[in-house]
């Protein structure tokens, strides 16, 4: 059964995470008080959830936007396209072969063969998406699979993250995939991340929500040293 609960954070934004199972992925609703328009951030397993939540509270979803191409963050799609039939797919152009190839949306090594619809969008690094009342910069951070962007908020202060399976609450996301990489993660962390304000709210793929600050300091797989790192066999 999919866990819905609000986020705190800015007072005119409001932020749920709908946590699904068999992975504990975080799915995010992002809209701004007094709209009805919203996002819906990595779908995973148990969309009825999220479908329950977003009529719930009398919002529409404007888009889908996905931090990566791993089944557990797009399950969803297709029952949300379903009920919105117009609704759009946004994804890091690396990573949109992986929504209707099971072998590469990890799918298949499970024996679910899952096919999500193609995407409507392909994001580059560096581009700008304006939906629902945000603005978003896209940040390309490779490593964890290979097409893996990442969402920063531009409009906000303190600045959002939803990073996917970048950067969780002291841990990184696994890079023994096939298209993983150590040393790519370890780079786009430490310079699409890290060099952000130390306040930012970094919302993760997993886990619980964590800051930029915190990380730097904490994390044991990326530190904010150049040359430290860690073994990331222990991340999702």
């Amino acid at each position: 059964m999919a866990i819905a609960e609000l986020l705190p954070t800015h007072s005119d934004i409001v932020i749920a995470r709908i946590e699904s199972a068999p992975f504990g992925e975080n799915t995010y609703v992002l809209s701004r008080r007094g709209r009805t328009e919203c996002l819906v951030l990595d779908p995973g397993f148990e969309p009825g959830g999220i479908i329950d939540w977003i009529e719930e509270h009398g919002l529409t979803p404007v888009a889908i936007l996905l931090t990566h191409g791993h089944s557990d963050h797009i399950a969803g799609n297709a029952a949300l396209r379903e009920r919105w039939p117009a609704l759009p797919i946004l994804i890091g152009r690396d990573d949109a072969p992986k929504l209707t190839d099971p072998a590469g949306n990890l799918s298949g090594a499970f024996g679910l063969a899952l096919r999500s619809p193609p995407a409507d969008r392909l994001l580059d690094d560096g581009e700008s998406v304006q939906l629902a009342g945000f603005a978003f910069t896209v940040v390309a951070i490779p490593g964890h699979s290979r097409g893996h962007v990442v969402f920063r908020t531009d409009d906000t202060s303190p600045q959002l993250v939803f990073g996917g399976d970048v950067l969780f609450l002291e841990g990184i996301g696994r890079t023994d995939f096939p298209d993983g990489d150590f040393a790519a993660l370890a780079a786009g962390i430490r310079g699409g991340l890290y060099t952000l304000p130390d306040d930012t709210v970094v919302f993760p793929g997993h886990g619980d929500t964590t800051t930029v600050g915190h990380e730097r300091r904490h994390n044991p797989f990326v530190a904010d040293v150049a040359g430290r790192s860690g073994d990331a066999d222990v991340n999702r």
